[in-house]
């Protein structure tokens, strides 16, 4: 038997097919489970798992690891998709956050796992967001940028202070936030997310009258910066279809307009949708067309 298999630890455990559910899936609800796909036969496997057990017991319980077996746990490999070893998926509220395949280095493991892992400063951000829910603003902001301060290495507090911005409809200076972010912060698809959400919200703001904006747009084809803001709008209400066609419409019309406004909100849709979304299997010919 090898390390992987003998290790006693109360924050590691075998995972099998009769408790994988219980092990990985119901505890990833109270916090992160990171399940280590392993194989005796993989040499990359016994060099991560050191690795492993070492960022486990660094973070004190707020991280699970599950070893499954691949070899032995025919089910789950394939349930899941394994096609090579070692391979890591991070579960959170039972579902799968983070797939990481091949030996993964300490800095990368840690980057990727203080997305999700609880941190002290995580309770001065609970405790900033009731005192905003009470309507003292200018407390809750300073207790949040105290604790940025203090741990800079939270994602979730920069987040955060960006979405009660977003919520007073400080759009401009959420953005302008987001800007001064360490880079292994600012890379993360949530704060990637969110950026393009209040980009498009910046745009959308301009908007007084919808109805009238689509008539503009209906009866003057050629007012370009009608069809941003609309655009923006559909995009910011989930109506995808007839923001792809606008955006379409603008490459078509002026195909580097503001800065290939076009090209680029489109790719932010097709990021928000997924690669395998009908909408972007029809539109992406029109983005490579468009796009040099």
């Amino acid at each position: 038997m090898t390390l992987i298999e003998t290790i006693d630890s109360p924050y590691i455990h075998a995972g099998s097919a009769a408790n994988f559910e219980a092990l990985a899936l119901k505890n990833s609800n109270q916090g992160p489970v990171l399940v280590n796909f392993w194989s005796r036969k993989a040499g990359p496997c016994l060099r991560q798992y050191p690795v492993l057990d070492k960022l486990v017991h660094g973070y004190d319980g707020r991280l699970l690891l599950v070893n499954v077996d691949a070899d032995a746990e025919v089910k789950i490999t394939a349930e899941y998709g394994i096609a090579s070893l070692p391979t890591l998926k991070l579960f959170r509220h039972e579902k799968v956050v983070e797939t990481l395949h091949g030996y993964q280095s300490e800095a990368e493991l840690i980057n990727r796992l203080n997305q999700y892992v609880a941190r002290d400063s995580d309770q001065r951000l609970a405790d900033a967001i009731a005192t905003y829910s009470r309507g003292d603003q200018q407390q809750a902001y300073a207790s949040i940028s105290d604790a940025i301060v203090n741990d800079p290495a939270n994602p979730r507090l920069p987040v955060a202070l960006c979405k009660l911005l977003k919520h007073e409809r400080r759009y401009s200076e959420a953005l302008t936030f987001l800007t001064s972010l360490p880079q292994e912060i600012s890379a993360m698809s949530e704060v990637n997310a969110l950026r393009d959400e209040l980009g498009f919200m910046l745009i959308a703001d301009n908007i007084t009258d919808v109805g009238a904006l689509i008539e503009q747009v209906e009866h003057e084809s050629g007012d370009l910066q009608a069809k941003v803001e609309l655009s923006a709008f559909y995009i910011l209400n989930g109506e995808f279809e007839p923001a792809l066609q606008l955006l379409v419409d603008i490459m078509e019309i002026e195909q580097g307009y503001q800065d290939n406004y076009a090209q680029k909100s489109m790719l932010k849709t097709f990021n928000t949708l997924g690669s395998d979304h009908d909408l972007v299997k029809r539109f992406r010919p029109n983005l490579r067309r468009y796009t040099h």
